[in-house]
């Protein structure tokens, strides 16, 4: 596991998503460290510099979950808080309730808690594929988007990038009939430099799949069954740990794919939910693409965490 790391103090341990790597948190590190934390963001496994099983099921939640473990042991830490989005948030709602007493606290972006769903998150992604493209139903066949992404992985990624933003409306997607490639359904991106994004931090992102391809990130799209599966003694569970949550006004996740009363259901099933902030006009790289007011949110929320 490869990690990226600034300061000293209680440990903070960032989870990304994908198409990410850890230095998705890189401006994140560089506030906690400044205020007194060990800040570390590792690449989660097969993204970045992190290695990547070839098998699916090494891209479990329960097997990256021992992977923050160790992770854990390694620096000799007890406890840790912990923040993730996208799959890291799925990723953290999963390891507060199967290793509670490793977190010290859970902080959350844009991908709210919710119960276990009565069927496989693959059955319902095949029903809404019968009517549109659907990235998750594409990503399920192996071989066939590794092989679309990694042929203009710089063009994809800034597509991604923009269309998740929240500069654009996701969920225009959806408007492209099933069976296209998803480099194809994405809306083009305007150029570099981004309000929120410069060139120059784009190109560390866009290197790194350059050099990898995307098969390991599209492995956790795999393993999301298998998740479901590894989870039925949690199926009526939720974290106890403290909890804080913000996201971007105009983020996909919240808007498409949480169902319909996302933070009253999370209201609802957390014993511990502390905070929820809204953050106006951002989208689902909420961290990039409002730098300050996500360090303000998270700063608030170690204090209180870590008094």
């Amino acid at each position: 596991m490869h990690i990226t790391e600034q300061g000293q103090g209680d440990p903070v341990i960032f989870c990304h998503g994908f198409p990410h790597t850890g230095y998705v948190w890189q401006r994140q590190l560089a506030a906690l460290s400044a205020a007194g934390y060990r800040a570390i963001a590792p690449d989660l496994r097969g993204a970045g510099r992190t290695d990547a099983p070839a098998a699916v099921d090494e891209y479990t939640n329960r097997a990256v979950i021992g992977d923050l473990l160790a992770l854990l042991d390694d620096i000799g830490a007890e406890r840790a808080v912990f923040v993730g989005v996208d799959f890291g948030a799925a990723l953290l709602w999963e390891l507060g309730m199967r290793a509670p007493e490793r977190v010290r606290g859970l902080i959350v972006l844009n991908n709210p808690f919710a119960p276990r769903s009565p069927k496989p998150p693959g059955y319902y992604w095949a029903k809404m594929a019968e009517r549109h493209f659907l990235h998750m139903q594409y990503f399920q066949e192996p071989g066939v988007a590794d092989a679309h992404l990694a042929e203009q992985p710089r063009e994809f990624l800034s597509r991604v990038y923009y269309a998740l933003s929240g500069d654009y409306h996701y969920l225009d997607v959806w408007q492209n009939p099933p069976g296209m490639r998803y480099i194809d359904a994405l809306p083009r991106a305007p150029q570099f430099p981004w309000s929120w994004l410069p060139e120059a931090e784009f190109d560390v992102l866009a290197a790194e799949f350059e050099r990898t391809g995307f098969t390991g990130g599209l492995n956790w799209y795999r393993a999301l069954d298998r998740n479901w599966e590894l989870t039925a003694e949690y199926a009526h569970a939720a974290p106890t740990a403290p909890v804080y949550f913000v996201y971007g006004e105009n983020d996909p996740d919240m808007e498409g794919f949480s169902g319909r009363d996302p933070l009253d259901t999370m209201r609802a099933a957390l014993p511990d939910l502390r905070e929820v902030r809204c953050v106006p006009e951002a989208g689902h790289l909420v961290q990039l693409e409002a730098t300050a007011a996500v360090n303000s949110f998270l700063l608030d929320s170690l204090r209180d965490l870590v008094p």
